[in-house]
């Protein structure tokens, strides 16, 4: 039997939660396709930090580029700074392993509803591919004369050719793949140096794909659209601050964070890939057992599809959908009274799989 062998860092908060019924639901719809999960679980998260000083050891990096994937669940906890907690591991992680692309697929699913009115399934389905290895996110920069009447912070981005090349050549293959359209987030109005040279290098890569109908947007506007005129939208790349934004509004309105996956991609395989839920690690609901899992569920199946197993993948989606929309079993936040576990076990026995 194959075996994988995957880290489970389970994290902070309903991370815990959530993770317990996402590896439930992955191993029988693994034992169902013939193959087998091996995890291996780390308590790397902001406790440890509280204990220790530190998200994770030393050597952490070294230890988790042995497996073939990463399930994360949720990082951060009130007392930690998020600066600490994510500085400290996910960030990390992300870019010791080249995990460039930030997958995020929204979808509304079945049984149940988004706040935009009279909107359905098909008009609420896309995939935001965010670049994740710099960009805004970068730690050039610094705080000056502190304390000062003249105190100043110098916050640098960075954009190279390399990633800007690569993250959007990635959403161009993405696009032809599926129905050949791709919106650009820009902002060349504003940041001078940044947007207009995203803007020359997407115009560059556009021009070798004829067959994608490829446009550029402001990131403003193109927020008012995935409220006003999602049908319009199929594929969106972004750099890392705006996909930031961006996919956690798609979320919002194809039924919540509670429902969204995500996945930090290496595409070369080189190195491990780690998927995680979108949403954070919620400390307010933690532990009472009422927190949704289907987003860490869904975050499973991207790293199952990821490995190659795509008919197990494909079947926890299903069972999901089964699950949402029979409407039987469904988490407080979905407008039910179901338990976490109710919910995970719910999933689990819908699982159907040659």
């Amino acid at each position: 039997m194959k075996t994988y062998e995957i880290a489970s860092i389970p994290g902070d908060g309903i991370g815990v939660d959530v993770t317990v019924e996402a590896r439930k639901v992955l191993d029988r719809a693994a034992s169902r396709s013939g193959f087998r999960l091996q995890w291996t679980e780390f308590d790397w998260s902001c406790e440890r930090y509280t204990k220790t000083g530190s998200m994770m050891p030393s050597d952490g990096i070294a230890t988790l580029s042995g497996f073939d994937g990463i399930l994360l669940g949720a990082v951060g906890f009130p007392g930690v700074p998020d600066h600490i907690s994510l500085w400290g591991l996910l960030i990390p992680v992300r870019r010791a392993f080249a995990q460039y692309v930030n997958l995020r697929p929204v979808r509304l699913f079945p049984g149940t509803s988004s706040v935009l009115r009279e909107r359905s399934a098909e008009d609420l389905e896309m995939v935001i591919v965010r670049e994740n290895s710099e960009g805004e996110y970068s730690a050039i920069g610094g705080r000056h004369n502190a304390g000062q009447p003249s105190e100043f912070v110098l916050q640098e981005s960075v954009f190279t050719r390399v990633g800007v090349e690569r993250i959007i050549r990635y959403a161009f293959e993405l696009a032809r793949a599926r129905d050949g359209r791709l919106c650009s987030a820009t902002k060349s109005n504003g940041l001078i140096h940044s947007m207009p040279y995203w803007d020359e290098i997407f115009a560059e890569i556009a021009a070798e794909y004829p067959d994608v109908k490829s446009e550029q947007c402001h990131v403003d506007a193109l927020a008012a659209r995935i409220v006003q005129n999602p049908e319009r939208l199929d594929v969106i790349v972004a750099s890392n601050l705006f996909g930031d934004i961006l996919s956690d509004l798609a979320a919002a309105v194809t039924g919540g964070l509670g429902m969204a996956p995500s996945g930090n991609i290496n595409p070369p395989g080189e190195h491990p890939s780690m998927f995680e839920a979108v949403h954070g690690s919620a400390p307010d609901i933690a532990g009472q057992g009422i927190a949704n899992p289907v987003a860490q569920i869904l975050a499973g199946a991207m790293m199952l599809e990821h490995l190659g197993e795509t008919v197990a993948a494909q079947a926890v989606r299903s069972a999901v959908d089964a699950v949402l929309e029979a409407g039987d079993v469904a988490t407080p936040d979905l407008g039910g009274t179901a338990t976490t576990a109710e919910l995970g076990t719910a999933v689990t026995e819908a699982l159907r799989t040659p």
